[in-house]
């Protein structure tokens, strides 16, 4: 697959720019045609592989893109922090946030064979820097990936708990796990207590309403070495979560 670079898209562009100046963000001209030029391809490819279910330009643009930039809005991540997506499938929330912060160092983790090849297209036309690994989370964890990085991102994944054992071995002492969350964000730092005790982190809740709905960070701090048997294979987690 080549990534092209086609006529602009105004409904976008319209779109993710307000929605970026909403959230007090300043948008630079390259960081939304990077954007753009993603979201072209990302609408050329979902057309013959299902990478996401929002395509019309308005949603992408408000739930994929501006979504993705939350944690700017909270100064979560450091300058030139090392960031890993875990299930980055299309790209989010990893991509825009590399687009928008070009200091960042940072790799996608995948574990389908057709979205790493879309993401990896991509990247050598968009973002040479960014870094694709195609695998799972719960092997690469116990790769040299481990304990190398300063903030792990995840969007739509897994339920807390077991977001919590796929991300916090990846961290380095003291670093966050960021995880995008919806509604039920609460309950699930409820069903989390034992996660974050036998994994060793604290917790923070970062709401914000936007004009496509209100939209929760849950902010894992890690505060302690994580237990070695962690993560566990991925039959056992989802089977037997932590509680």
């Amino acid at each position: 697959m080549t990534v092209m670079i086609m006529p602009e898209n105004d409904a976008f562009l319209v779109a993710l720019n307000d929605a970026v100046e909403t959230l007090g963000l300043a948008p630079g001209a390259d960081a939304l045609r990077l954007c753009e030029a993603h979201f072209l391809a990302l609408a050329e490819a979902n057309a013959v592989t299902n990478l996401t279910r929002i395509d019309s330009p308005g949603d992408a643009a408000q739930k994929h893109y501006a979504d993705s930039l939350l944690p700017l809005c909270y100064d979560l991540l450091r300058p030139n922090a090392r960031v890993l997506d875990i299930g980055s499938g299309a790209g989010f929330p990893g991509l825009p946030l590399a687009f928008f912060r070009t200091d960042f160092d940072m790799t996608l983790l995948d574990s389908q064979i057709k979205r790493v090849n879309f993401l990896r297209a991509c990247v050598e036309e968009l973002a040479p820097g960014v870094e694709v690994v195609h695998a799972r989370a719960e092997e690469a964890a116990r790769s040299d990936m481990r304990m190398a990085f300063d903030a792990v991102v995840s969007r739509a994944l897994a339920p807390l708990n077991v977001l919590l054992e796929l991300s916090l071995p990846f961290l380095k002492d003291g670093g966050v796990a960021i995880c995008y969350k919806g509604p039920k964000a609460e309950q699930e730092m409820a069903g989390a207590k034992g996660a974050l005790m036998k994994l060793g982190g604290t917790a923070e809740l970062f709401t914000r309403e936007t004009l496509w709905g209100a939209r929760t960070l849950v902010v894992v701090r890690k505060i302690g070495r994580i237990p070695i048997v962690y993560p566990r294979k991925a039959g056992i987690i989802k089977k037997m979560p932590i509680v």
